[in-house]
């Protein structure tokens, strides 16, 4: 059976604390969500941010708790999936905000999304750098919209955030150890 890894995405407030958590499972080669969960974090969501509208989107139920909670609930939830390798779109951010995750073994799906020499969605007569890179509309909302998704808007919550970028790497179609090696 192929192994289990996470996608990881997070808001944050106006004082750059994180105020709320998505994160899906999926298994290499499938790349379709078999597990979620969406976390918010009471005392940072109170201070509010820039994407606060959309904390709570309609259907949604986050678990609300304090950051020690949605920590512990969090690392639960992954070791429960037996997760060793977690994935973000520009994961070194998801990454800073997220220190007691530091165990797990952190890959960028950007890395991948925004070089010419892995995704085919990247039009021709895209302005890239010598590396392949593009040198700008690489934002998750870009690559959505490059692979069909017209009309795509992306919403900024971390839940639904989380199950886009998981569709980014579904549409790229590389095997989730080619990540581990491009670092």
């Amino acid at each position: 059976m192929a192994e289990k890894f996470a996608v990881i995405d997070t808001e944050t407030n106006w004082h750059n604390e994180v105020m709320s958590i998505g994160v899906v499972i999926a298994q290499d080669g499938v790349f379709e969500a078999t597990d979620e969960k969406y976390l918010m974090i009471e005392e940072a969501a109170e201070v509010g941010g820039m994407f606060s509208h959309a904390l709570t989107l309609r259907g949604q139920k986050p678990e609300k708790c304090k950051k020690p909670e949605a920590i512990q609930a969090l690392l639960s939830f992954l070791k429960t999936h037996h997760v060793r390798h977690v994935f973000a779109y520009n994961a070194s951010f998801d990454a800073r905000c997220l220190p007691e995750l530091r165990a797990f073994e952190w890959h960028d799906i950007l890395k991948m999304a925004a070089y010419r020499q892995y995704n085919p969605a990247i039009p021709a007569d895209a302005k890239c750098y010598a590396t392949g890179r593009l040198k700008s509309g690489y934002r998750v909302e870009d690559m959505l919209v490059m692979f069909g998704e017209k009309g795509y808007c992306e919403m900024h919550n971390a839940l639904t955030d989380a199950v886009d970028e998981l569709r980014i790497m579904k549409y790229l179609g590389i095997p989730v150890g080619r990540y581990f090696l491009e670092g």
